[in-house]
């Protein structure tokens, strides 16, 4: 590469080189014995983020590819919804610690900006009554689109219907909906106060989580409810739709209770009311996560009668 001729590719590949995603081939004259090495040319380490450490209501957690997951349409995540572009860099930060994030070179997406006018029925109205974009149609009984508070403050997010939800076209009504109502109780809300919806709005054969192609057909359509919504907590309920929308590949173990920014809501990642009815023992986790969003939005335990 000729410097004299692209200085800033010149220098965009020095500033990559030193975050340390190099090897990078520079064409560049040698430094003169006069000129100063500086620190970050003596030593670049490669940049890297522990999510594992304690997390407040107060900490913020822009995230990015830097999480090292697949990338799907629209599911770009860590940036407020005044960023042209989600896949630009941002800062990460945490405990009081900012590092700058590379930027994600993969092509801009066709769901990364907000469809002006756009609402729930328009968006239930794109879906159909008879989508078959993936291989989910040829199974189902119902597309499980939606339901609650077309305003709330707190959205829930699932991974996909299960067999009450498809037969009944709403999420979450089987075993693991009651105890999801019962969490939302507990926090001093009813169902209709949030809303509840899914990554995938048709059942995967015998409750299997969604695979790939599935999520990545179906989930620009979830971006957009969330766009519409605009609630200020998004609860992420199991490792499915975290990842998905966090944008990794990562276990939940990794970043539950932790907080993202994501296109200008707070989002926060627990387990699913379904882990807990196999594992009962996890309940006293997803009531500290419960307790975070509750703080966030100024709400009050359900007194016990």
């Amino acid at each position: 590469m000729d410097s004299s001729r692209n200085p800033k590719s010149e220098a965009w590949l020095r500033y990559a080189h030193e975050l340390g995603l190099g090897p990078f081939h520079l064409d560049r004259p040698p430094r003169s014995a006069s000129e100063p090495e500086t620190a970050a040319q003596r030593s670049s380490p490669p940049v890297s983020f522990d999510l594992q450490g304690p997390a407040t209501s107060s900490s913020s957690v822009l995230a990015s590819s830097i999480l090292g997951g697949r990338s799907l349409p629209g599911g770009q995540v860590g940036f407020s919804s005044d960023h042209a572009s989600p896949r630009s860099s941002g800062v990460f930060t945490t405990e009081g610690i900012s590092q700058r994030v590379s930027p994600n070179p993969l092509p801009p997406s066709l769901f990364e900006e907000r469809i002006e006018n756009d609402s729930l029925e328009r968006i239930r109205t794109d879906i159909g009554p008879s989508c078959n974009r993936c291989k989910l149609h040829k199974a189902r009984t119902n597309i499980v689109f939606g339901v609650g508070n077309p305003k709330a403050e707190l959205v829930f997010v699932g991974e996909g219907p299960g067999h009450d939800e498809d037969v009944q076209a709403e999420p979450f009504v089987g075993r693991a909906g009651k105890l999801l109502t019962q969490m939302i109780e507990a926090m001093g809300l009813r169902r209709p106060d949030v809303y509840i919806c899914n990554v995938v709005k048709c059942r995967p054969p015998e409750n299997r989580l969604p695979e790939k192609d599935e999520i990545t057909t179906c989930s620009p359509y979830l971006v957009r409810q969330l766009d519409v919504i605009k609630p200020k907590v998004i609860c992420c309920l199991g490792a499915c739709s975290a990842q998905t929308l966090l944008n990794t590949t990562q276990g939940i173990s990794r970043y539950r209770g932790a907080w993202f920014d994501y296109r200008g809501a707070k989002l926060i990642a627990t387990y699913h009311p379904a882990y807990l009815l196999r594992n009962p023992a996890a309940k006293g986790e997803v009531w500290k996560d419960l307790q975070k969003i509750m703080a966030l939005l100024g709400l009050q335990p359900l007194k016990k009668k």
